[in-house]
């Protein structure tokens, strides 16, 4: 059996040129047994319809088995010539024919260098569209939170709409303007707040050291 890949071949033929005479030598080998057990089967007929004969079918299958190691042997040196022959004349694609799908590299032929380089560039593509993907899953993600804050603001201004409303309807004059007055109000009373805290801390300090 040859031991050359004949990869070439084998992207032609869609099989290996060396299995197919594998095949090709099993299915001989196989017709040959089965050849020598009709044959085998004959004679053992012949010879129990003749009276008086001594061949026992332990002899026959002696026989056989000789005549079928015989027939193997030339049939294997008749074989490796065979196959030789078709590795060669018919299942061989000649070192100047170029197949089809093969004619692209013809016409820009590359180095191993530019292949390897090209590999590089491949995954450094592969490595930064990776990255712009994990960036744009961030930016989506962080454009459903804005869109949910935006809805949470609208429902605020809404709300302080409606607030206006009332007070344009009770004479309360301008929201903004009512609504600062009540901030600067509150920091007052926190103002103040503090200081009742704090004068009752030192109260408290006071009696206990009293």
């Amino acid at each position: 059996m040859s031991v050359d890949p004949m990869t070439y071949e084998a992207q032609f033929f869609g099989f290996t040129p060396q299995t197919c005479m594998l095949r090709v030598y099993i299915a001989f080998q196989d017709y040959l047994f089965e050849m020598m057990l009709v044959v085998e089967g004959v004679m053992l007929k012949k010879l129990d319809g003749i009276p008086g004969c001594k061949v026992s079918p332990s002899q026959i299958r002696k026989c056989t088995e000789k005549f079928l190691l015989f027939m193997k042997e030339h049939f294997d040196k008749l074989f490796s010539k065979m196959e030789e022959v078709l590795l060669q004349l018919v299942l061989n694609i000649p070192k100047n024919v170029l197949l089809p799908e093969d004619r692209v590299q013809e016409q820009y032929p590359y180095s191993k260098e530019e292949f390897e380089a090209l590999q590089d560039e491949l995954r450094q593509l592969q490595e930064q569209y990776r990255a712009e993907a994990a960036v744009q899953q961030e930016l989506l993600a962080e454009l459903e939170e804005q869109k949910v804050v935006k809805a949470e603001l609208e429902k605020i201004l809404q709300c302080f709409d409606g607030l206006e409303s009332i007070c344009r309807e009770h004479g309360g004059g301008n929201f903004k303007e009512s609504f600062a007055l009540l901030t600067q109000n509150s920091k007052k009373l926190q103002n103040v707040l503090k200081d009742v805290e704090e004068k009752s801390r030192k109260m408290k300090q006071h009696d206990q050291l009293m």
